[in-house]
């Protein structure tokens, strides 16, 4: 029973909606009761003991369809919590491992993931900022793929400044289908310019030669 308790992340307890609101409204203000915002945020995050960069704050907004970084409204709230099972802080920590796990599943890594353009983008933009998609690329793909360093390194140094949703999508896929050396890129691929332009900076970089001509 407790293993079963662990793969799906719940306890054999129920939800209750009204507990829920309660606590939601620990973390909102008199003026605002029904919006938790940056101040807030930052409670909750310290009450959950994870940082707010946390990609474990990302699934919570994932779960709660979040519209708006830095955050919550009452009805996000009570959709993402319900779906947890957590209608207190102690029943939300014992579900960060959980929360943790889903990433590994790769239909819901990518949706994750492609939630997160929406969710960080500024509103009214159809791009990221450069600074924000390096951030949520980093926390995103760092840890699963061997080359996202280098196209970190690349995207700092391009001429781009910002990453439309094409682009955010089409990196998820080339860092799942093109190995590390990038063997198996090929050239007539219908890959967006951005990352072809990544492959020859790649190449590039790793021409034996390339280290003694920058020292020149």
């Amino acid at each position: 029973m407790e293993a079963a308790a662990g793969q799906s992340g719940r306890r054999p307890v129920g939800f209750n909606e009204k507990v829920c609101l309660e606590w939601f409204r620990e973390y909102t203000t008199a003026d605002e009761p029904d919006l938790l915002g940056p101040e807030g945020m930052e409670r909750f995050c310290r009450d959950l003991g994870v940082q707010p960069e946390d990609v474990v704050m990302l699934v919570i907004a994932w779960k709660m369809d979040a519209k708006n970084m830095g955050f919550f409204s009452a009805q996000e709230w009570l959709r993402g919590l319900s779906q947890l099972q957590a209608d207190c802080i102690e029943t939300l920590r014992w579900r960060i491992d959980y929360m943790r796990s889903l990433l590994d599943h790769p239909d819901v890594f990518k949706s994750v993931y492609r939630f997160g353009f929406d969710f960080a983008r500024e509103k009214g933009q159809r791009s990221m900022d450069l600074e924000t998609a390096l951030a949520m690329l980093k926390l995103l793909l760092e840890p699963r793929w061997p080359a996202c360093a280098a196209f970190l390194r690349f995207l700092t140094q391009s001429k781009h400044r910002v990453v439309n949703k094409d682009q955010w999508n089409n990196i998820l896929e080339f860092s799942r289908v093109i190995s590390p050396d990038l063997s198996n890129y090929d050239e007539n691929g219908a890959w967006p310019v951005m990352l072809d332009e990544f492959v020859a900076w790649r190449r590039q970089e790793q021409r034996p030669d390339a280290s003694m001509e920058a020292d020149w």
